[in-house]
C-alpha cells in the first residue's frame, strides 16, 4: 500500500505557498532514515550500562587478550609472525564486525514486523538500520587499533590508503549475507542456529589467530574462496607493509598472481547481488508472514 501523501500549504496575504512534504523514497531518504534509526540503536544498546560505549571495545580486546597470552608467549616457538599483536588485533576485530553485522541482520525483519504492517515502509531499511550501529561500533575499535599501531611504532605508508576500499568490500560482503539470511530467517527458524555454528566455525577456519601458510596448499586456495580472508589478508599486508612471516600469504600468493584477487571478490559481489534479488522478490511478502 503506497504512502500517504500529506500537502500542506499557508497562506500570507492572498498568496498561497505550498509545503512540498519530506521526500519518502531515493538516496537522501534512505540515508537520514539509516542515519536517525541506526543512531538511536546504538544508544539504546549501551543505554543503562555503566561502562557505556566502552563496552564495544571490549569484546574484541577480550578475544585478543586470551589469543595473545596464548600464541604470543605460551606458544612462543610455534608462532614465527612478526608484529603478532597487529596481526591478530586486525583479525579479531574485522572478525567482530563480520559477524555482529550478521548476526544483527538476521532477525531484523522478524522482529521488526509492526513495522511493515503498520506502515508503507521500505524492508531493506530495518535490516540495514540493524547493521548501523554494528558499523558504529566498528569505527570505535578501529581506534584501539592505532594505539597499538602507535605503541609499535608501525610507520605510515601509501599503502594505508588501500584499506577504505577493502572496508567497503567487507562492507558489502556483509550486507550481502545480511540481507540473505534476513530474508531466509522469515521462512525458515532454522536459519538462526545455522549462522550461529557457522560463525563459530569461521573463526577457527579464518587463519585469524594464525599465518594460512601453514594449511596444505589445496586447504589455502579453499580458504580464499571467503571473501573475508581475502580482506583480512589484505588489510594485514596493507598496514603492516607485506607479510609477517613466511607463512602468511594473500590471494594473489596462492593463486599465482594479481588476478586472484579477483576471484574472492567477484564472490563477495555475486553474493550481494544474488543476495539484494532474493531479498526484494520475498519483501512482497514479509508483511504477511511475520
Amino acid at each position: 500500500m503506497p504512502a500517504a501523501v500529506v500537502s500542506l500549504s499557508f497562506d500570507v496575504g492572498e498568496i498561497s505557498y505550498p509545503l512540498k512534504p519530506a521526500p519518502t523514497s531515493g538516496v537522501a531518504y534512505y540515508v537520514r532514515v539509516l542515519r536517525v534509526v541506526g543512531g538511536i540503536e546504538f544508544k539504546a544498546k549501551y543505554a543503562g550500562a555503566a561502562l557505556g560505549y566502552l563496552w564495544s571495545v571490549a569484546k574484541p580486546l577480550a578475544y585478543f587478550g586470551v589469543l595473545w597470552l596464548v600464541f604470543a608467549h605460551l606458544l612462543r616457538t610455534a608462532n614465527q609472525t612478526h608484529d603478532f599483536t597487529i596481526f591478530l588485533l586486525i583479525g579479531i576485530l574485522l572478525y567482530t564486525f563480520f559477524v555482529d553485522s550478521v548476526s544483527a541482520m538476521l532477525p531484523a525483519i522478524v522482529t521488526g514486523g509492526s513495522i511493515l504492517r503498520r506502515l508503507a515502509f521500505p524492508p531493506i531499511l530495518i535490516p540495514l538500520s540493524a547493521s548501523v550501529g554494528i558499523g558504529i561500533t566498528f569505527c570505535a575499535n578501529m581506534s584501539a587499533l592505532a594505539v597499538f599501531i602507535a605503541i609499535q611504532k608501525v610507520a605510515p605508508r601509501a599503502e594505508w590508503l588501500l584499506v577504505p576500499p577493502l572496508l567497503a568490500e567487507l562492507g558489502v560482503l556483509c550486507v550481502g549475507i545480511g540481507l540473505l539470511v534476513a530474508a531466509l530467517y522469515v521462512r525458515f527458524r532454522d536459519v538462526g542456529q545455522i549462522w550461529e555454528l557457522t560463525a563459530q566455525l569461521l573463526f577457527f577456519a579464518s587463519a585469524i589467530f594464525y599465518p594460512i601458510g601453514i594449511l596444505p596448499t589445496w586447504a589455502q586456495k579453499v580458504a580464499f574462496l571467503n571473501p573475508f580472508v581475502q580482506i583480512m589478508q589484505d588489510v594485514r599486508h596493507a598496514i603492516l607493509g607485506g607479510p609477517s612471516g613466511p607463512n602468511d600469504l594473500t590471494a594473489a600468493t596462492v593463486y599465482g598472481g594479481a588476478w586472484g584477487r579477483v576471484i574472492p571478490l567477484s564472490i563477495a559481489v555475486l553474493v550481494f547481488l544474488g543476495a539484494l534479488a532474493y531479498f526484494r522478490r520475498e519483501g512482497r511478502f514479509f508483511a504477511e508472514r511475520v
